[in-house]
């Protein structure tokens, strides 16, 4: 799988499962940090994510995990975690 297509489906999973008005998937910086500076988000924004992570990749996370800090860096990261919790090589 093509690492440009697994990291712009998650992008667009974060506007759609967010609900984030005034930004699109082109909008999200792969390499820029989720939380704080960056998109921004928030620990519920994190929740909801997660969760919408997990239906649709089959992957999990852990509430009390510090990995998960390091998973919702970035888009970029994210895609790694997938693609290792998968076994998928990326392109």
């Amino acid at each position: 799988m093509k690492r440009e297509l697994l990291e712009r489906e998650i992008k667009e999973l974060i506007v759609s499962a967010l609900d984030l008005e005034d930004v699109t998937a082109d909008d999200i910086d792969t390499s820029a940090p989720l939380f704080g500076t960056g998109l921004g988000l928030d620990s519920i924004d994190a929740l909801e994510l997660g969760m919408a992570l997990k239906k649709k990749y089959q992957v999990n996370f852990k509430a009390d995990k510090e990995a998960n800090k390091e998973y919702f860096k970035s888009v970029a990261r994210l895609a790694t975690y997938i693609a290792e919790s998968k076994n998928i090589t990326l392109e």
